[in-house]
């Protein structure tokens, strides 16, 4: 039972730190330094330069918005949605998109959910349904681990703190599927999907509830159905999802002497497939 049914490929996992390790311990002969071995290791320059590099893959945006323009543009050029538009940088949201009923779905755009980025974001006003987007580009990350990270210990401590309701969260990138994240839905042949030039597996969707859960008056609301979210219902429609595929997340908040609390449950195909102990919703 996991938080999502794919998981990273242990042997590009293997590979991946098999070279990880190889290029550590030939660090000190590359480059243009001209440091010692020893003045190498305590100047800290490799940690910095990896550093570097780990923060200019993550803040590199525009492969993330492409494989979202193309679905988009996708969804559009077959009549299942009017428009889209971006939100631009200055918004704590990245896509609003009008629905054919004229209705408003509104998107936020994250990456792999297991860091603090995943806390930031404001629904609009003008939003009818507001969903989190995860495009994890890493193909060395772990999706069980990112996916419960950002579900539990992020997005349903923000939820409940800030009284702020996330309808449902989509999972699905051009990774998935891929030899590096092998996707058992495409274990049955013909499900995969050409969009443009990515060929995928349908998406993982996740529903939240649909009001706030509160310790108090609301302890423990239901989550929503396909049909009640409109933008994952034409996601999960659109690209061969199962019924039995959906997530089902419910967020159950309680009070106790010093903290709020709250437990995290994920049902899919009608067993539960992961549950918290209640956890404090901590804030400084």
């Amino acid at each position: 039972m996991s938080s999502i049914p794919c998981d990273r490929n242990p042997k590009i996992q293997e590979l991946i730190e098999t070279y990880a390790e190889e290029l550590r311990q030939a660090a000190p002969s590359i480059g243009s330094h001209g440091l010692s071995h020893k003045d190498f290791d305590e100047s800290g320059l490799f940690r910095g330069a990896i550093e570097r590099l780990r923060g200019q893959f993550a803040a590199t945006m525009g492969p993330k918005r492409d494989f979202i323009k193309t679905i988009l543009n996708d969804l559009e050029t077959k009549g299942e949605i009017s428009e889209w538009e971006s939100a631009g940088g200055e918004n704590r949201h990245d896509y609003t998109i009008t629905l054919n009923d004229g209705s408003i779905s509104v998107i936020e755009l994250k990456g792999c959910l297991d860091g603090n980025n995943t806390n930031i974001f404001e629904r609009p006003p003008h939003a009818n349904e507001f969903v989190v987007w995860s495009v994890c580009s890493n193909e060395g990350a772990a999706p069980q681990h990112n996916v419960w990270s950002g579900i539990h210990t992020r997005l349903s401590a923000e939820i409940i703190h800030r009284n702020e309701r996330v309808d449902g969260l989509i999972v699905w990138d051009w990774v998935c599927g891929s030899p590096a994240r092998p996707c058992p839905k495409l274990q049955i042949p013909g499900r995969e999907n050409t969009v443009g030039p990515y060929t995928l597996p349908p998406p993982c969707i996740y529903l939240f509830p649909g009001t706030v859960p509160s310790p108090r008056n609301n302890p423990s609301p239901n989550p929503q159905s396909i049909n009640q979210v409109k933008i994952l219902e034409i996601l999960h429609r659109v690209y061969g999802g199962h019924n039995d595929e959906l997530n089902s997340v419910r967020f159950t908040a309680s009070q106790t002497q010093r903290d709020v609390t709250r437990q995290t449950e994920i049902t899919r195909g009608g067993a539960v497939q992961k549950v918290s102990r209640p956890t404090p919703i901590k804030r400084s």
